[in-house]
């Protein structure tokens, strides 16, 4: 084979390094050719910035002095001061001009000297003509000035200045001239070189693809030829011959190795089809070892080999030594070998081959002329189905090669086949004559038989009474099962009241905490004035306790439905788009207050919707981030979105799309050992923990369920001291699955109001807020104290508020009171419940649009939805938020209805 290591360039380093050259030839080509262009820019460069500059300043020198002539002489007419504005300004720009043209031909002595000359007359022209006439003026001297343009001495001047700045631009433009022609000279120079160098890469590309495709090519054709002599069955001793070390050496090693395996195949092929045909030719067990033992020394080359028949005493017996000696039983072979005694009895135990290597000096090989030790063994077995026939055991001088190895394995099939032929067919003979023998047992088995069938009479009795004894064990197994049932039964009562207690529960519960938390905020918001800053804090303390109050409230009901199996999922489209926004809203507050960074990243292939429960996600994101923030006292919080194609770990399995919310922390980490209780109800990580950040511990268990319920999987990885990673695992549906119409009717009207666009924020609790001043509400309660606490809430927006304490009490108020505008519906009251009472004001009443906003301490989406279809045109948790209150009053209050009810 050959070494994949062996130095040589190999093809792809022959193209490289013709590529290379090619490069580097361009290469150099670039840089001599963009040396030049270099060159010729600066060169244009210096015509366009140095030789149109100086032919501008030129003219300038010149206008420059005819201002001040012309100002000189309109002053000298007029004796008007404005015609000294050009006179002055010109004495200043032929001077800046004149200084900058200087800088410009300092190289040229001269045109410097002519500049000079132009200088010295414009210079001559101020003190005799221009200063001298404006002084004159000046002085009154009108005569003087008279006389003085009769001669005008001043215009000889003005002439020359003219005739020297002509001859100026004149030189400028023959040197102007000269550079061009350089420039043309150095762009024609340019081309040519251009030309020989693209000739001269041209040719080297040439001669690197010729002396490169000879390299490879004329090889190939040898492998070709090769193959194709392979392929039609010709000429296969010939074998490739290449001199380079790259993958044509490999192609011409593999081809010569193809060459000698079809070779060794072909021969293999001819050892078996002969073998095949003298085995199939031999009844006889002691011929048929003989033959194939002699034919495969013959074949495989050995010098030594014998083989053992497993006889029906499970003992292999030799059948035949090839080689052997009678004198000695190390030569000859041993008689009688036992299943598992030695390598010979091993081998037929586990049925596999033994291949021995580098035998000791008493496996000794006899001939005539001496004895020697051989150098390579194999202990083979004859198998046929799984069934050890017999033992082959061989050795030679030398160790075969692998192809020698294969065939044995293929001989030994064959010789299983034609053994099992041979055994079978014995044993066949064997059965004829021991049939003859049988017939004359018959008779007396058939006396014996009598005597069974008197004993199987007295079995089937026994079997009767057996069957009754499982009857009976039939009857109290049914017994069983009803207890089991009814056990079950019991169980799932037990759930029921079970849940129906905790919502009980939730309701008596929120029914005060509604009222101390309105009051508590009013109390917080001191909209009297009267309260000390120590007393607002403590209202506040208030109102925050029992806000945490009611989280717990409403995690320990998430928790029985969850638990009771009674919780409902709705999918929905939900925009992820929005989903940054949602949470930074939530959490942009907590992260600022505790000086970390918190960050949302949605990453490529991420629908914008799929579809799952949008509250569900909301809530298991929010207690996820929610704990991050608790946990996290410095560093930062990052959330990132992504879709993955499957998802794989020892609790939650999918090849379907998913869709993964990562929220990672660099907080206080979870020790391995704990890592099992974070989502087990009413445990953290440890007691201390709890002690140090609070909490009931049922915000992650309820997640866990959650995501079970939306059929995905939260997976958690942490490391203590470094932060955790929280990931929620939920399938990718991007489209819509068969999904129930919503209700009609006022939870239509009230989707509607909602997607209108009206702000629940800002200007919108302003007390002097117009559209709330004098409407009529009817707030409908059982317990007097959120009465009171949402009559006090509601006063600063002088609204008419009337108050009802059960649902006759209402419908009494509405028949008397027929321009109520809105009314807060209880629906938890005794007698007659808001259900109830919404059934009559839609039906019996007729008030199909008089705003009903419904008012519960039961909290789960159903909930919601059994009030909208009852006919409740919006749904507010208990406890309120006062906020809230105000927001859904002024909503359907502004979505034009009448006192009566009835939309204008």
């Amino acid at each position: 084979m050959y070494d994949k290591q062996a130095r040589g360039l190999r093809i792809r380093g022959k193209i490289a390094l013709g590529y290379f050259l090619i490069l580097l030839m361009l290469g150099l080509f670039l840089i001599i050719v963009s040396t030049r262009i270099t060159s010729l820019e600066k060169e244009t460069v210096f015509l366009s910035d140095h030789d149109m500059r100086v032919h501008e300043l030129t003219y300038q020198i010149e206008k420059s002095v005819l201002d001040m002539e012309t100002g000189q002489r309109g002053y000298a007419l007029t004796g008007d001061v404005e015609y000294l504005t050009p006179y002055n300004n010109g004495m200043v720009k032929w001077r800046i001009a004149y200084a900058e043209l200087t800088d410009l031909i300092a190289d040229n002595p001269a045109q410097l000297q002519t500049l000079n000359t132009i200088e010295e007359n414009i210079e001559k022209w101020i003190r005799e003509a221009g200063e001298h006439v404006v002084n004159l003026k000046q002085l009154g001297q009108n005569a003087a000035v008279s006389a003085y343009f009769q001669k005008d001495p001043g215009k000889t001047i003005i002439d020359f200045v003219r005739t020297q700045s002509e001859f100026f631009r004149e030189n400028e433009r023959t040197l102007t001239m000269d550079r061009i022609i350089n420039l043309k000279d150095s762009n024609q120079k340019l081309l040519i070189m251009m030309y020989i160098l693209w000739s001269l890469v041209a040719v080297m590309a040439t001669l690197i693809t010729f002396i490169i495709s000879g390299m490879i090519i004329k090889p190939l054709g040898r492998v070709i030829q090769a193959i194709y002599n392979i392929a039609s069955g010709g000429n296969m001793s010939e074998r490739i011959v290449v001199r380079t070390h790259d993958e044509i050496y490999e192609l011409g090693e593999a081809t010569n190795l193809l060459l000698n395996t079809v070779q060794q195949e072909q021969w293999s092929s001819e050892q078996l089809n002969s073998m095949a045909l003298v085995l199939q030719e031999t009844t006889d067990l002691p011929l048929l070892c003989r033959i194939f033992v002699n034919k495969l020394a013959i074949m495989l080359e050995m010098q030594y080999g014998s083989i053992y028949v497993l006889d029906k005493e499970d003992t292999l017996k030799l059948a035949y030594a090839y080689a052997g000696s009678k004198n000695s039983t190390s030569a000859a072979g041993t008689p009688a070998i036992a299943m598992g005694e030695g390598l010979v009895g091993q081998c037929a135990l586990d049925k596999r081959v033994l291949v021995l290597e580098d035998l000791p000096p008493d496996f000794i090989i006899h001939s005539g002329l001496g004895r020697t030790a051989p150098r390579y063994g194999i202990i083979a077995p004859v198998v046929f189905e799984n069934r050890t026939l017999a033992v082959l055991e061989i050795a030679s001088l030398t160790k075969w090669a692998a192809h020698h190895q294969d065939l044995l394995n293929q001989l030994l099939k064959m010789m299983g086949i034609s053994l099992n032929s041979v055994i079978t067919r014995m044993e066949i003979q064997k059965l004829y004559s021991d049939s003859q023998v049988m017939n004359e047992e018959l008779q007396v088995q058939s006396e014996e038989l009598q005597v069974q069938s008197e004993e199987l009479q007295d079995h089937t009795h026994e079997l009767m009474e057996l069957n009754n004894a499982l009857q009976h064990q039939k009857a109290v197994a049914e017994s069983a099962a009803a207890d089991l049932e009814r056990y079950n039964k019991q169980l799932e009562l037990s759930s029921k009241y079970k849940t129906e207690f905790l919502a009980n529960m939730s309701h008596e519960l929120r029914t005060p905490l509604n009222s101390m938390l309105i009051l508590s905020q009013l109390l917080a918001e001191n909209r009297s004035g009267t309260l000390t800053e120590e007393e607002q804090n403590y209202a506040s303390v208030i109102h925050s306790s029992g806000s945490d109050l009611l989280g717990m409230i409403n995690d320990i009901l998430d928790l029985s439905k969850v638990e009771a199996g009674k919780m409902l999922v709705e999918l929905d489209a939900v925009n992820l788009t929005e989903l940054p926004s949602l949470l930074q809203g939530y959490f942009a507050m907590t992260a600022e207050q505790k000086s970390l960074e918190f960050t949302i990243e949605i990453a490529g292939g991420v629908p914008d919707l799929f579809f799952t429960d949008e509250m569900r996600l909301h809530q298991i994101l929010r207690n996820i981030l929610s704990n991050a923030f608790k946990f996290t006292e410095k560093g930062s919080v990052h959330v990132t979105l992504s879709k993955l194609d499957q998802f794989h770990s020892p609790q939650y399995s999918t090849d379907e799309p998913v869709l993964a919310f990562a929220v990672k922390d660099s907080g206080i980490g979870i020790s391995e050992d704990k890592l099992a209780l974070i989502f087990e109800a009413f445990h953290q990580a440890d007691g201390t923990t709890a002690r140090k950040y609070g909490g009931t511990g049922l915000g992650l268990s309820i997640s866990l369920q959650l995501a079970r319920l939306l059929e995905g999987h939260i997976d958690l990885s942490s490391t203590l001291g470094k932060g955790s990673t929280f990931t929620l695992i939920l399938p990718c549906r991007e489209k819509a699955a068969d999904a129930e119409p919503a209700p009609g009717g006022a939870r239509a009207e009230a989707s509607a109001a909602l997607d209108s666009g009206i702000s629940r924020s800002g200007e919108l609790f302003d007390k002097h807020y117009a559209q709330l001043q004098g409407k009529r509400v009817l707030i409908v309660d059982d317990d007097a104290r959120n009465i009171y606490a949402l009559n006090k809430g509601l006063e600063p927006y002088d609204m008419d508020i009337l108050t009802a304490q059960t649902g006759f009490e209402c419908l009494q108020v509405i028949r008397e009171q027929p321009d109520v505008d809105i009314v807060l519906l209880d629906i938890m009251m005794p007698h007659l419940d808001g259900y109830d009472t919404l059934s009559i004001i839609r039906e019996e009443l007729e008030l199909q649009e008089l705003p009903i906003i419904a008012i519960s301490a039961k909290t789960m989406k159903e909930d919601r939805e059994k009030c909208l279809a009852a006919g409740a045109t919006d749904f507010i948790r208990k406890p309120v938020d006062l906020k809230e209150v105000v927001s859904g009053l002024y909503r359907w209050l502004s979505a034009g209805h009448s006192r009566t009810g009835r939309k204008t």
